[in-house]
């Protein structure tokens, strides 16, 4: 893009690098074996990537969201799952802290996650809570210098291997009144509950998290008691755009794959790249891909300038996250179709890239939330449903 700064195109090539070398030779095993790729999140830590967003000051990174979604492509083009799992610790966990964290919370859990020594995610989830995340029925209550955490969080990424936990809850009868805590693993009362098996991003360890009178210090609070909803909703729209980043990196590399078999590939003696089909299906891939990054890098650099403020933020996040994942779905679709029979195989990444796309189109927001958010916007709250909905 052509507002990347010098460090920008840095930290695209070392990432870039770093994913080739690192990531590329585990995955196909790891998405098989369904594990995480512990000894190259350890690796990430090293390169100063699991604390991007937060400041050198407090032993971060200091970077912008640009950076982070430049981080989340680069991963994503080789291995989505573990980019995945890198957004739920940075971003969702990681970022989240040293915003909103005390200085006390900061020095206590920041040093160890930035050094990849605990891994992170986020609790929002539910059961019955997906899209209508403020339905949530896990409940926090007071009790002197301690709250008791009860309920089910699901879906959770990270949730089976994760050390630290930023956690939403109810502290009230009111639907708006939810609060976050920081929970670590070990703390009385908590447990892991079953690890899910999925069609996609297979190495990236999602479960569930479960709360029975879970004893959490007032200490672990992040800021006031039910105020967190603003602090929520502002991180929801930063993981859209950064997890835009990882569907723009599957569709690349599909375009990339497809490219160079469209041109090697022959049938009635020549090249399948010379028939129109393939053509168009290439172009359009490559155009989409261009409109789609356009649209995203344009998000993230919004955010850092601070332009991407309420309902202005949330409709521009919805519509890179919205159109990026269709994008690579369908991408990733039509690259199975240009390699025929060994697309379905996995002889080749295609078959992993879709099945990876497509949990896009669910996590951070459905599809279908999204484009309520959208038309929220564009037509007013007293013609679309106005309920704050945030997708699984």
């Amino acid at each position: 893009m052509w507002f990347f700064s010098e460090e920008h195109r840095m930290l695209q090539n070392t990432v870039r690098q770093f994913a080739l070398e690192e990531l590329a030779p585990q995955i196909s095993k790891l998405d098989e074996k369904e594990e995480l790729n512990h000894a190259a999140f350890v690796k990430m830590g090293t390169l100063g990537l699991l604390g991007i967003t937060v400041p050198e000051k407090e032993g971060g990174a200091g970077l912008d969201a640009v950076a982070a979604t430049l981080v989340m492509e680069e991963m994503g083009a080789i291995d989505a799952s573990t980019t995945l799992s890198y957004l739920a610790h940075t971003i969702l966990c990681v970022n989240q802290i040293g915003k909103n964290g005390t200085p006390e919370q900061k020095k206590k859990f920041l040093p160890k996650l930035i050094s990849g020594e605990w891994m992170g995610g986020m609790a929002m989830s539910e059961p019955d809570a997906g899209s209508d995340a403020l339905g949530m029925r896990t409940k926090a209550i007071r009790q002197e210098d301690f709250y008791l955490l009860n309920g089910t969080k699901t879906w959770i990424t990270n949730g089976p291997v994760g050390d630290i936990f930023y956690c939403y809850a109810k502290t009230d009868s009111d639907r708006k009144a939810i609060s976050t805590f920081i929970v670590q693993r070990g703390m009385p009362g908590f447990s892991t509950g079953k690890k899910f098996s999925k069609m996609g991003m297979r190495a990236s360890p999602t479960g569930e998290l479960v709360f029975i009178d879970c004893t959490v210090p007032v200490s672990n609070r992040i800021g006031e008691e039910g105020k967190s909803l603003k602090l929520m909703m502002l991180n929801l729209d930063l993981e859209r755009i950064t997890i835009a980043g990882i569907s723009l990196g599957i569709a690349r590399s599909c375009i990339e794959v497809a490219t160079r078999y469209a041109q090697q590939r022959k049938a009635f003696n020549k090249p399948i790249g010379a028939f129109q089909q393939i053509q168009e299906r290439l172009s359009e891939a490559s155009a989409w891909y261009e409109a789609c990054r356009s649209l995203t890098y344009q998000a993230a650099k919004m955010w850092d300038l601070g332009l991407m403020v309420g309902k202005k933020a949330s409709m521009m996040a919805a519509q890179a996250k919205l159109q990026s994942a269709q994008m690579a779905t369908q991408v990733a679709l039509d690259a199975i179709q240009i390699l025929g029979g060994y697309g379905y195989t996995r002889e080749f990444p295609v078959e992993r890239y879709m099945r990876d796309a497509k949990l896009i189109e669910i996590g951070a927001g459905t599809n279908e939330i999204l484009r309520l958010i959208i038309a929220r916007q564009m037509l007013g709250s007293d013609t679309v449903d106005t309920h704050d909905q945030k997708g699984n």
